[in-house]
């Protein structure tokens, strides 16, 4: 029979957000996602010390996806841990671990199409110097099924959810179905007020495979994730919770879909608006929250549906 684990959230600030990591006090302990450059020494050290934990007994660090407030602490973790940590992404994110480059290019390759900021890929280089605490080559490449042992019986299986990121990850303690998702799980977005995906259809499957096969009993966010009335989400919920924020994030991708289809590409633009070409997208969903302010979810969820190109 499968032993059951503890998990401790592990948070750390960085700027309007609160990044969460989260420990699996398994024999071979892993964390989830390291937050940014400064969150490892700065957040996870000191709360593993309150749990009576040492960084240097960690053996596995799980990682979600490739977006800077994800992996932008996994070098600095991994040597914190003495180098003797496992650092586990999906092949089709691991460039964004590989190279701090990758995610500029990320960034000119999509939004700034549509902010036209001139300062843009020098504000982005900038970031990624400060945030992502070293390039690394991954120890595991994923592409999904995977079962990863961390000793003592305890397994954690991989399961490949694309749509935020095409290489996002979900990662289940086997037995008790403790489901991390990093930011596979959008509902009504976090601090922006939207749902930040890249790829509509794959998310959309995703999510109806976390809620109707995978069925997690324990659902663990990236974020605390708002509903629709704008109260967040914990970022760990219960069985009941984790159907809601699957069902919501059905709900609104949905919906964004059909105002996407009523407003395609060549309709009327009103250029002056900060949600041009989107601005009858925005319009119909209520959406009035700033989209300049990064990471943008509104202009990579927008471009996922075809615009521009």
């Amino acid at each position: 029979m499968t032993r059951e684990v503890d998990i401790h959230p592990l948070w750390s600030p960085w700027g309007r957000f609160g990044l969460y990591s989260f420990f699996i006090d398994a024999p071979e302990p892993a964390i989830v996602d390291t937050g940014i450059a400064s969150s490892p020494a700065g957040g996870m050290v000191p709360a593993l010390e309150k749990l009576g934990r040492s960084v240097e007994e960690v053996r596995w660090i799980l990682l979600t996806h490739g977006h800077i407030d994800h992996l932008g602490g996994a070098h600095a973790l991994w040597e914190l841990t003495g180098r003797r940590a496992r650092v586990v992404i999906h092949e089709a994110d691991a460039h964004l671990l590989r190279s701090r480059r990758a995610h500029v290019r990320q960034y000119l390759d999509v939004r700034q199409s549509y902010l036209n900021d001139p300062d843009g890929e020098a504000e982005q280089t900038r970031t990624a110097q400060a945030v992502i605490s070293g390039e690394m080559e991954p120890d595991v490449l994923l592409t999904g099924g995977e079962t990863l042992s961390l000793g003592g019986g305890v397994t954690v299986s991989a399961h490949h959810l694309p749509g935020h990121t095409p290489g996002s990850v979900g990662y289940v303690v086997d037995g008790q179905r403790s489901v991390f998702v990093g930011d596979a799980v959008q509902i009504h977005g976090a601090a922006n007020g939207f749902p930040g995906y890249e790829d509509p259809a794959a998310y959309r499957a995703s999510l109806r495979r976390l809620r109707d096969a995978v069925r997690p009993r324990e659902l663990f966010l990236g974020h605390p994730y708002r509903g629709a009335d704008g109260v967040p989400y914990d970022v760990r919920l219960d069985a009941a919770g984790a159907r809601r924020a699957l069902d919501e994030s059905l709900d609104i991708e949905a919906r964004i879909a059909r105002a996407a289809r009523r407003c395609p590409p060549g309709a009327p633009q009103q250029p002056d608006s900060v949600y041009a070409p989107f601005a009858p997208v925005a319009e119909e969903l209520g959406y009035t929250g700033d989209p300049r302010l990064e990471p943008s979810p509104f202009f990579t969820t927008l471009h996922g549906y075809g615009y521009l190109r």
